[in-house]
């Protein structure tokens, strides 16, 4: 048998239709929409486990970020989604152990990341865009499953004298509750922190009134009550959204892509690998031809229109590479076409950026961006002649490490420029809550203000060098040189100091529960999932279902 990412093991592909599901499905009535998570137990991602007890993979959460995804987009009138089970007296068990315990470390990881960034994009649409989620747990919640829960608006637990919900990871199998569960019961629900130690240390859970005592649940209704309280949660919880009740959804058709040996391409995105170099390099195309300006164009535009169509390329070109290409360390980001027709682009956006599809639209190239910030890969942005890092697109160069910029003061027609828009002030967040130029700036009034005032305007080399919006702006006989040797030194540093390195310099401000997730948490699971207490032959992870003991090497470390 094979472990998860084995080079003999198929790629994982992200792309997936309702008619393809094997573990979700769901329902509209009006403004409520209702997931149902009813797992085959034989249908895991890849051989060597069940899942049992609704436990999931990452084939799971996959069909998950699929479904809220349509929800999204392909039904506007809903305003509000129950989160439930089909399975008697078990929600959900959390992340399949036996998976994780044929799982390389670098599967995991990425597992954990994607299921992350899935949960984080639950709470971003109830922040973004009004889209509402309730936790309706109609039975044993455990792990990854009260993890998926905790992202919920509310949850209401079934208090039928067996249901509770638990983090067992600690005293279970010797890790983490990796995806998320520690930071939001302290930042988010506020459960008090000796509670929560006893919490994450008991492996039989918390059910009934003590569950919302302690703030782990909102609500515990009796069996008979149960389903009717949570459709009035749910019809509640829709009356606070102002998502339009008439609205006409936008199908997400599959995404025209062709997959070669060392090159992903798209309509809009190519991805082209070079292995000796250990380098992708993504070239993202500005739109061709006229573009919509109004809501009914955009409408007709429908899946076609470039900033939604783009955002689902690059989407699953981020995703692909980040699993399926584990040794290409360095992505390269470049851009091409037309700014101007980027910056009309962003003009449409921020003129219509109430309505529910333009909302959705930039909510989605926002989490986009964002899976960009936590990639564990160092990220190089190349404005070259052709370049277009304008206004939306600028944000590829905002959230790479370094950016280098060919400056060409003889030839100023061929010189590449790039410019900044309003929507790099107001579209798209990093987890931190700040924009990317605030992060840059450490919000530093001065800086940010000497860029807005350039708003709209074509910068060379020089000008964005001084403004500080690239890291090095060589000449052209020097750029070749200048660019070759950073990627070659960068591809000789060790992988684990560069990813440690990089995470910590891209999320320098204030923190937030999402970069306590993805970057205090994140780091301790990591760790942790390489100690032999957790998966050495003896370790509780390795051992789980065995019947053996757990051997733990008492030292503290």
């Amino acid at each position: 048998m094979n472990a998860p990412d084995s080079t003999a093991a198929p790629r994982v592909d992200y792309q997936i239709a309702p008619s393809q599901y094997r573990h979700w499905s769901y329902s509209t009535e009006g403004s409520v929409a209702t997931l149902t998570l009813d797992i085959d137990e034989n249908a895991g991602l890849r051989p060597g486990y069940k899942l049992k007890l609704n436990s999931y993979d990452l084939g799971v959460d996959i069909e998950l970020n699929d479904a809220v995804n349509r929800i999204r987009f392909e039904h506007p009138e809903v305003r509000s989604v129950i989160v439930t089970s089909a399975k008697d007296r078990i929600f959900c068990s959390g992340a399949n152990i036996f998976m994780l315990g044929v799982s390389s470390h670098a599967w995991k990881v990425n597992f954990c990341k994607f299921t992350n960034e899935t949960r984080n994009g639950l709470e971003d649409s109830s922040a973004r865009s009004g889209l509402k989620f309730i936790a309706a747990v109609n039975g044993a919640c455990a792990g990854g499953g009260y993890e998926l829960a905790l992202a919920c608006d509310e949850i209401v637990l079934v208090d039928d004298r067996s249901s509770s919900v638990s983090l067992p990871e600690v005293p279970l199998l010797g890790v983490l509750p990796g995806t998320g569960g520690l930071t939001r019961i302290t930042d988010k629900r506020k459960v008090r922190h000796d509670l929560a130690d006893v919490f994450c240390t008991t492996t039989e859970g918390v059910r009934g009134k003590k569950a919302r005592d302690w703030r782990l649940v909102d609500e515990v209704v009796k069996p008979a009550q149960f389903a009717e309280h949570v459709r009035a949660r749910a019809a509640a919880l829709a009356a606070l959204s102002d998502r339009p009740a008439d609205a006409k959804g936008v199908a997400l058709v599959p995404i025209q892509r062709a997959i070669e040996a060392d090159a992903l391409r798209y309509r809009h995105v190519t991805v082209e690998i070079d292995r000796a170099k250990r380098t992708a390099t993504f070239t993202v195309r500005a739109p061709v031809g006229e573009q919509p300006t109004t809501i009914a164009q955009i409408e007709a535009a429908a899946a076609g229109w470039w900033p939604l169509e783009m955002a689902r390329e690059l989407d699953d070109a981020i995703l692909s590479m980040r699993t399926n290409e584990l040794d290409i360390g360095i992505w390269l980001l470049k851009t091409e076409g037309d700014a101007a027709a980027v910056l009309a682009t962003d003009a449409v956006l921020l003129a219509h950026a109430d309505h529910w599809f333009v909302r959705e639209t930039i909510g989605l190239l926002s989490r986009t961006f964002s899976r960009l910030d936590v990639s564990s890969r160092s990220l190089f942005a190349l404005v070259e002649p052709g370049s277009c890092f304008a206004g939306t697109l600028l944000e590829l160069a905002l959230a790479c490490d370094r950016t280098y910029m060919l400056a060409l003061p003889d030839e100023p027609d061929r010189a590449p420029k790039l410019a900044v828009s309003d929507a790099n002030f107001a579209f798209y967040p990093m987890g931190t809550g700040q924009m990317r130029l605030g992060r840059r700036f450490y919000d530093e009034a001065p800086a940010i203000d000497a860029v807005r005032s350039r708003i709209g305007e074509p910068l060379d080399a020089d000008a964005a060098f001084e403004l500080g919006l690239v890291t090095s702006a060589p000449d052209d006989i020097d750029w070749a040189d200048e660019v070759r040797i950073a990627i070659e030194e960068r591809a000789a540093m060790s992988p684990d100091a560069l990813t440690g390195m990089e995470a910590n310099l891209r999320f320098n401000g204030a923190e937030t529960m999402v970069t306590r997730i993805f970057g205090r948490l994140t780091a301790w699971q990591n760790w942790i999932f390489q100690r032999p207490n957790a998966v050495g032959e003896k370790g509780a992870l390795k051992l789980y279902g065995k019947g053996e003991k757990a051997q733990f090497d008492m030292n503290r470390v």
